[in-house]
């Protein structure tokens, strides 16, 4: 039989693909889906690693610029200071504080730029000489861009989801008794379970809602056990962002097309 004949013979009788070809076909597959996968997670966790460097710790530098330049935090007395967050506007109990003890004070309101972050327990303080970003710039002090010029308290990421959440810091005075520690404190609302966890442990070294300087607001750590390892952060990536739950919490309705739970977490400053 002529070669040409041959060769058209052949061709014919191959009807499909061999187990081989399609074992091989389908671990290509697998090896692209787990390359994009592992590809989203590094990309994320590069953006947390972002947050923290170019955002929070940025603004750490800003608050203690501030308080250095100033003589004292910001929204306080210059001339009298009292040593915490708008202490110019500080309203306490006169008895209390006569005892040199500030367990009993009214706190001040929080200093932030425009209305507080959504979720924050403490309102803020309003009019232009309570603004975090006129007080700011009065002293001087250089703040992280941000989401640019007059939302430097702003940062813009993506969630789990492929969902755009936002990030506002505030600054405020936290009383003693208060669940996440007192002290002069930033305020960072809009954080999800993912992120919230990740700036702790970078902060802390590790994830613990209730320890060190990085805490959830308004957690409360468990008395009476023997032994207490710590707090889980109260969320997960299965809730969606009207969730409320723990973090063994799974909200039914949420769905991988939904914005994630965020939360709100107080970072302690050292003046």
């Amino acid at each position: 039989m002529p070669a040409h004949q041959l060769r058209g013979a052949r061709r014919t009788g191959q009807t499909g693909f061999t187990l081989v070809e399609m074992a091989v076909v389908l671990v290509i597959i697998g090896v692209i889906l787990g390359a994009v996968m592992i590809g989203r997670d590094v990309q994320r966790n590069a953006e947390y690693t972002r947050i923290k460097q170019k955002f929070v710790d940025q603004w750490v530098v800003a608050y203690n610029t501030y308080s250095q330049r100033l003589g004292a935090p910001i929204g306080d007395n210059q001339s009298a200071p009292r040593l915490m967050v708008n202490g110019a506007s500080f309203a306490g109990n006169g008895t209390t504080l006569s005892g040199g003890n500030m367990a009993g004070a009214t706190p001040p309101a929080a200093i932030c730029r425009g209305n507080a972050g959504p979720g924050m327990a403490r309102a803020h303080q309003s009019g232009p000489n309570f603004d975090l970003r006129d007080l700011m710039r009065k002293a001087g002090v250089t703040m992280p861009p941000g989401r640019g010029e007059g939302l430097e308290d702003r940062y813009v990421y993506l969630d789990t989801n492929g969902n755009p959440q936002e990030i506002q810091i505030c600054f405020q005075w936290n009383p003693p008794g208060t669940a996440s520690g007192s002290g002069n404190v930033m305020v960072i609302t809009g954080l999800t379970p993912d992120l919230a966890r990740a700036l702790d442990q970078a902060i802390d070294g590790k994830p613990d809602a209730q320890n060190g300087a990085f805490r959830q607001e308004g957690v409360v750590r468990a008395t009476g056990t023997a032994f207490d390892p710590g707090i889980q952060w109260a969320g997960n990536n299965t809730q969606d962002v009207t969730a409320t739950g723990g973090a063994n919490d799974v909200n039914a309705a949420a769905t991988d097309a939904d914005q994630v739970r965020v939360m709100v977490a107080h970072l302690k400053m050292n003046q």
